[in-house]
């Protein structure tokens, strides 16, 4: 028995404050917001901001933000304690996004691809045009467009939305696809086979990416690599395959009940998500996205791609790689917690991630219903894992600081496990064939930041499945543990 005197606790408090912050650091778990803040926009009374579409500039200090309600609003001094909201432009149909291109702010209608400019430089839009309107709605409430975002050639990027629910105005072609509109304002339906595609971006490289929400035919949220002709397995508008101007094929039945890899099979142009994300796990509703272009000014995620999740209120982090010409990537958490759904992001002012908020219909978590934040990295390095590639027979993880090499090495630390989703007609798929999976070996770097990780067993190395990892007891060399502690590396391709 250790019998604990009052001299005993004057001990322990005097070496306490001696220590001072450090001593509390170590018994204090380090959080999300010890590294990337929260701060909040201020939006004045009257103003309802269930932003659709945000887009920073042009001008120091100035961002533009759409809205559900069918508003553009210009926000002037919006990093101060009161910034100027001036109604851009109003009564447009849901705009979805917004980019600028060529001195014109563009923004995608249900119905039609807009373009907007201020001529007189009142702070409002005089001018509104058509860029295009090739596509056709029904009048159902679900008919949502996302975009738009110009890609290297010019194109610009469209995902619309299929109906939900009752269709009594009858069906339209071209929902469930993604289109591009040339310099020429024509459409160019280029897949199909989408369901909810609430964000789409085009990579520093020039790939387009977009992300899809779980459902029907759609097994979980998806992150997908989108090229002409590509199929991602959704039956509702592949019928408009079969008219003259489509890019992609008409796919003919899509089998009901297969996992993805084995309807591949049968289709071959149906294409692989580069990411999956785990239901619930990684949110609900993923939505928009953008990559970390400042070099290091957000953190030490430079090049990686950061995703909202509009039901969970957050942002995820991917890791991706193009391995045999093939993206695929790993999933982490990054910020969680916020207001409310996260639908909308991108860069703002000092490297701060703008992040426009909404859950009017759609549900969210957050104690809001509507909002405009940015995350700002507060200089700290959180303990995280950096990227997860493939190699021939594991995975290579780094980290953002050195690891305890012996835990790193413990094969115990890493509880593993792989699964992938069936592609069939009820509402999103469970993980299914799920396998244990064994790490053999772990070989850590000298330097502590890096490890090489063997998987062994016939199912280790799956194509088309997700590697979880889980590791709990992974430590730094101060003893500190990974903020999130779970990874969801997809496989499409082996090095």
């Amino acid at each position: 028995m250790v019998i604990i005197t009052p001299s005993i606790l004057v001990l322990v408090f005097s070496l306490l404050a001696a220590s001072g912050e450090s001593a509390l650091s170590l018994s204090k778990p380090a959080t999300e917001s010890d590294f990337y803040e929260v701060v909040n926009i201020p939006i004045p009374d009257g103003v309802g901001l269930e932003v659709g579409g945000l887009v920073s500039g042009p001008g120091k200090g100035v961002i533009y933000a759409s809205t559900r309600r069918g508003d553009i609003w210009k926000i002037e001094d919006a990093y101060g304690p009161a910034p100027k909201f001036t109604r851009f432009s109003d009564g447009l149909q849901e705009p979805l996004g917004l980019c600028w291109h060529d001195d014109w702010l563009y923004t995608v209608q249900r119905g039609e691809l807009s373009r907007l400019k201020d001529e007189d430089g009142d702070g409002r839009a005089d001018v509104l045009e058509t860029v295009c309107d090739d596509w056709t709605i029904s009048g159902n409430y679900h008919e949502y467009a996302f975009g738009p975002r110009v890609d290297k050639e010019g194109n610009f990027w469209i995902t619309l939305n299929k109906p939900f629910g009752a269709e009594p105005f009858g069906r339209q072609h071209w929902r469930g696809w993604a289109i591009k509109v040339g310099e020429d304002g024509r459409m160019i339906p280029a897949a199909g086979g989408l369901r909810s595609p609430a964000g789409v971006e085009v990579s520093p490289a020039g790939d387009v990416f977009y992300t899809d929400n779980q459902g029907e035919w759609c097994g979980t949220n998806k992150l997908c690599h989108i090229e002409d002709g590509d199929y991602f397995g959704h039956v509702w508008g592949v019928e408009s395959a079969k008219l003259p101007i489509s890019r992609m094929e008409y796919p003919g039945e899509t089998p009901n009940g297969l996992t993805y890899v084995e309807a591949r099979k049968q289709i071959p142009f149906l294409k692989l998500p580069a990411v999956w994300f785990p239901y619930d796990k990684m949110g609900k509703s993923a939505a928009g996205m953008v990559w970390d272009t400042t070099e290091g000014g957000f953190g030490p995620f430079a090049d990686q791609l950061l995703v909202t999740d509009q039901h969970h209120a957050s942002v995820m982090r991917v890791d991706l790689e193009k391995v045999n010409g093939v993206w695929q990537g790993a999933a982490m958490r990054f910020r969680e917690n916020l207001d409310c759904g996260a639908l909308r992001t991108c860069w703002g002012d000092n490297d701060v991630l703008l992040v426009g908020q909404t859950n009017r219909g759609w549900g969210s978590r957050g104690k809001k219903t509507e909002g405009l934040a940015y995350l700002r990295w507060t200089g700290k390095v959180p303990v995280e894992v950096l990227t997860c590639r493939a190699t021939a027979d594991g995975y290579r993880m780094t980290f953002t600081v050195p690891m305890d090499r012996a835990t790193l090495e413990d094969v115990a630390t890493y509880q593993t496990e792989n699964y992938t989703y069936k592609l069939h007609e009820p509402y999103g798929s469970p993980e299914v064939d799920r396998q244990d999976v064994k790490v053999t070996s772990a070989i850590a770097s000298e330097d502590g930041l890096s490890v090489e990780l063997k998987l062994e067993g016939p199912g280790a190395m799956r194509i088309g499945y997700v590697t979880e990892f889980r590791m709990p007891g992974l430590k730094t060399t101060e003893g500190e543990s990974l903020l999130h502690a779970e990874v969801y590396a997809t496989l499409n391709e082996k090095p």
